[in-house]
Formats: structure tokens, C-alpha cells, sequence
């Protein structure tokens, strides 16, 4: 008689989250050396870094060329993963893509005005006048409005999060951004003729997307034909693996240095801004993470959901309000201290994302993992 063998379960294991090099492992250590080194170079060498500062695409631009280059480096790798073929099925699993754009549009901008509001009017009003305090709000207001372009595609990297869903996600937020962000502005501030600079908004998306996107594809096409998968993914990917990262301190290198000034002659100012943002940051990307989990979305679109909802595109904000309030104004001075605070808290996001990543999958389905 013949028994009917024991049907066997394979259970799918989820994917083991990216291993981390000495670099990545130890970011908080960098990113000190590289503020006091920055800051050290700003103070000592003001002329040179003055001169390096003053390199733009272009007068008006407000985008960097030093700093750009480096972005490049950080996001080519990232593009390079990019299955572009993959794209398309993106639309049949939106829901990732849909709390991320709640939490840009809808609670952000809001949440980082009522902070302020918070915060300068009655919280720090012993230290901050009335006048002063409707500068930094203003500033504030300007920088939650701005969702992140450039270094999102880092955040992702260092999340191991899904490189054609970040794109979709940072697209989306572009093509709105250019609708939504001078009505927001307009309607916080209370201000009617809201200037968005059109030449920030345009430059800054094709240097940080259109040019590292298409070089990405360009390369990869070539060499998936030249040299086929495996060589591609195993032994050419590999090389870059520390690229981004030494990329990354060399732009904060370059931010700190670019504002030693403000940080060393208004460092109690500088304090008091960074605290709503601190809240900001940490609010949106737990809401964000939160809903992602809710509504059963993989980790490696939720992580870099939830960094997009909390980092801010600081080189339009940092336009706009010069623009509409001066380059000595509060407004600027609550934009640049977005700028300095955003990249060490951001790590400190993405190391509770990858931390967090078994409990977070704990409430997905195994077909999803």
C-alpha cells in the first residue's frame, strides 16, 4: 500500500537587511568629525570657502557645483539598481506611494506650522521677540513645505529600500511640489505674492534627477549587455558600495564649512530653531512608518517612505526665503538650520528603520516579505 507522502511548507524568509561596512556602521562618528572639521575649515579659510560656496549652475541657481557633484556620486550608485522595467508595476501596489503623499501634503506643512507657531510664540518668547519669532515660523513653514529630491535615494541606500519604488515616490513628490508648494506657503504664511524661484525648482530637479537618472540608465543598459547580469550586480555594483557614503561626509564636510558663521555667532538661535525640527522629523517618519505598517506595506518601500516624509528639499527652501525675506533674515537662518540638523538626525531615522525591520515585519503577510 502506498502512503501518500506529508505535503511539505516552505516558509519565504524575509530578505536579511543589507550588511553594514565600517563607514555606515559607525555614521555618527563621521558626521562629528566632519562638523568639526567643517566648521574648523569655514572659520580658518573663510576666502577659499567663500569662493567654493559661490559656484553655482548658474547665478540663481542656488545649487551648489561642489556640493552637486557629490550628490551625483551619492545618488549614481542608486540609479544603477534601478530596474526600469519594474516601473510599471508600481501602479498596482500604490499604497505605499499614497501615505507618503498624505504625510508630504497633508500633515507636514501643517504640523511643522503649529510647531512653530508653538514653540516661538509662547515656549521660547522669553528669548525670542515677536518680530523674530514670525521670521523663524515664516522659515520653517518654507522648509516643511519642500519635500526631499536628492538625498532621499541615500536615505534609501542606506535602508535597503527598493530603488524603482524611491524614484516613483521622489517623481510624484516633484511633479506636485511644482503645483501645491506656493499655495502652501501662501496659505501659512498669509502672504499673497508667494515668489517660488522657477530656476531653483528646475535646476535642482534635472542636476539631482534628470542627469544622474538618465546616466544610471545609460550605464546600466550598456553593461547588462555588455557583460550580462551576474558580472553587473556581483562585480561591477559592488565598487561603488563605499562611494556613497564617503560622498555623503564629504558634503556635510562642505555644509558645515559653508555655515561655521552661524554656527559659531548664533548658536543659541541655532538651538532653538533645531528643536521643532527635531519634533518634525521624528513625528512624520514615525507617522509615516506607522501608517506604512497599518496598511501592510514591505519595508523597503515604508523606510524610504517615511525618510521622504521627514527630510526637506533645504536648497529650495533656503531660496525662497531670501527671496521673500532676505539672505540676513530669520526666515534664512531657520532654513539653514534645517539644512545643518537634517542629515545627522536623518541617520539616526534610518538606523531605527533597519533596527526595527524584524518587528516591522512581524505584521506582514509572508507572501509580501
Amino acid at each position: 500500500m502506498r502512503t501518500k507522502s506529508p505535503s511539505v511548507q516552505v516558509k519565504t524568509l524575509p530578505k536579511a537587511p543589507k550588511r553594514l561596512n565600517l563607514f555606515e556602521r559607525y555614521l555618527t562618528v563621521w558626521v562629528l568629525i566632519c562638523m568639526v572639521v567643517g566648521v574648523a575649515l569655514g572659520k580658518f579659510l573663510p576666502d577659499s570657502i567663500a569662493a567654493l560656496s559661490k559656484l553655482e549652475f548658474g547665478e540663481g541657481s542656488q545649487v551648489n557645483v561642489p556640493i552637486a557633484i557629490l550628490i551625483w556620486m551619492m545618488i549614481f550608485p542608486m540609479m544603477l539598481k534601478i530596474d526600469f522595467g519594474s516601473l510599471g508595476g508600481i501602479a498596482r501596489k500604490p499604497k505605499g506611494l499614497l501615505v507618503t503623499l498624505f504625510v508630504n501634503w497633508l500633515v507636514k506643512p501643517f504640523s511643522m506650522a503649529l510647531l512653530a507657531w508653538v514653540f516661538f510664540n509662547y515656549v521660547f518668547s522669553p528669548w525670542i521677540d515677536p518680530e523674530t519669532a514670525k521670521s523663524y515660523t515664516a522659515g520653517l513653514i518654507i522648509l516643511a513645505a519642500a519635500p526631499c529630491t536628492a538625498m532621499v535615494f541615500v536615505w534609501s541606500y542606506l535602508t535597503d529600500g527598493d530603488p524603482a519604488y524611491t524614484l516613483v515616490q521622489v517623481a510624484v513628490n516633484d511633479i506636485i511640489m511644482l503645483v501645491l508648494f506656493a499655495p502652501i506657503v501662501m496659505f501659512l504664511l498669509g502672504v499673497a505674492d508667494v515668489v517660488v524661484p522657477s530656476k531653483v525648482l528646475i535646476t535642482s530637479v534635472v542636476v539631482f534627477i534628470v542627469i544622474p537618472l538618465a546616466a544610471g540608465y545609460l550605464t546600466r543598459t550598456a553593461l547588462l549587455k555588455s557583460h550580462g547580469k551576474e558580472w553587473f550586480e556581483n562585480r561591477f555594483l559592488p565598487k561603488f558600495q563605499p562611494v556613497t557614503v564617503v560622498a555623503l561626509l564629504l558634503t556635510l564636510l562642505l555644509i558645515f564649512a559653508f555655515q561655521a558663521e552661524n554656527l559659531t555667532t548664533k548658536w543659541i538661535a541655532v538651538i532653538l530653531i533645531a528643536i521643532p525640527i527635531l519634533i518634525q522629523v521624528y513625528f512624520n517618519s514615525g507617522l509615516t512608518y506607522m501608517l506604512m505598517r497599518i496598511f501592510k506595506v514591505p519595508h523597503n518601500v515604508a523606510s524610504p517612505g517615511a525618510l521622504i516624509g521627514a527630510s526637506n528639499f533645504f536648497e529650495l527652501a533656503v531660496a525662497v526665503a531670501i527671496t521673500l525675506f532676505g539672505p540676513s533674515s530669520g526666515a534664512a537662518l531657520a532654513c539653514v538650520v534645517g539644512v545643518l540638523v537634517e542629515v545627522p538626525v536623518m541617520l539616526t531615522v534610518c538606523n531605527i528603520c533597519n533596527r526595527s525591520r524584524p518587528w516591522y515585519d512581524k505584521a506582514l503577510p509572508e507572501t509580501s516579505l
